[in-house]
């Protein structure tokens, strides 16, 4: 058990994995918390529409991956957007393990994992909020944990800015916002003629 892993639990974002049968499924969460240290334990709140929920529902086990900044995107489309109640969430991952529970979690873009089995659950209406003993912690790297600022700052993608159809001039730098530029048109700023424009790069 190394405690340095439990600290890594301070921060936001997480990969929760679970294992029923053959299936391993997992998804992202926010809300991974040490609660006490003799016994060492930890809460998560999962939302109950959530396949991984049905999963350790049943089971009563999950591991907890904690991101790193070195994240990429795929992460969150993988584990956060897609359900995996058809889809394998680890597909296209090289670098994966298994802890002693036998349950799959990252190891590329994780500084930590902790196991942990389920010693109580709380109806929180959405969301189920289990209790659970850690079974395992362990240390995967030193990268900084991921935090939602730095994740809004440096992996979610920026929205894209409509590109504008258009024409420049090329004498003064005007712009003609439109499909087609008339070809009897003249620059309102310096006066020439449409042969003085050009498409605006796309």
């Amino acid at each position: 058990m190394d405690n340095k892993a439990m600290f890594k639990l301070s921060y936001g974002l997480f990969v929760l994995t679970a294992k029923e049968g053959t299936k391993d499924n997992g998804c992202i969460i926010n809300t991974a918390i040490q609660i006490t240290t003799s016994p060492n334990r930890v809460i998560i709140a999962v939302n109950k529409a959530n396949y991984t929920h049905d999963m350790i529902m049943n089971t009563g086990e999950f591991n907890v991956s904690v991101l790193s900044e070195e994240v990429p995107f795929a992460v969150f489309e993988r584990f956060g957007f897609q359900s995996g109640r058809t889809a394998d969430k680890f597909a296209g991952f090289e670098k994966t393990a298994r802890s002693s529970n036998g349950i799959l979690y990252l190891t590329e873009y994780a500084n930590a994992v902790i196991s942990a089995k389920v010693v109580k659950t709380e109806d929180w209406g959405s969301h189920t909020v289990f209790v659970a003993e850690v079974t395992d912690a362990q240390v995967l790297s030193s990268v900084p944990s991921v935090t939602y600022q730095y994740y809004f700052d440096n992996i979610k993608p920026k929205p894209q800015e409509e590109k504008k159809k258009g024409f420049v001039c090329k004498i003064c730098g005007y712009v003609y916002e439109g499909d087609t530029l008339p070809a009897d048109f003249v620059c309102p700023v310096c006066k020439h003629g449409a042969e003085d424009f050009e498409p605006l790069a796309k």
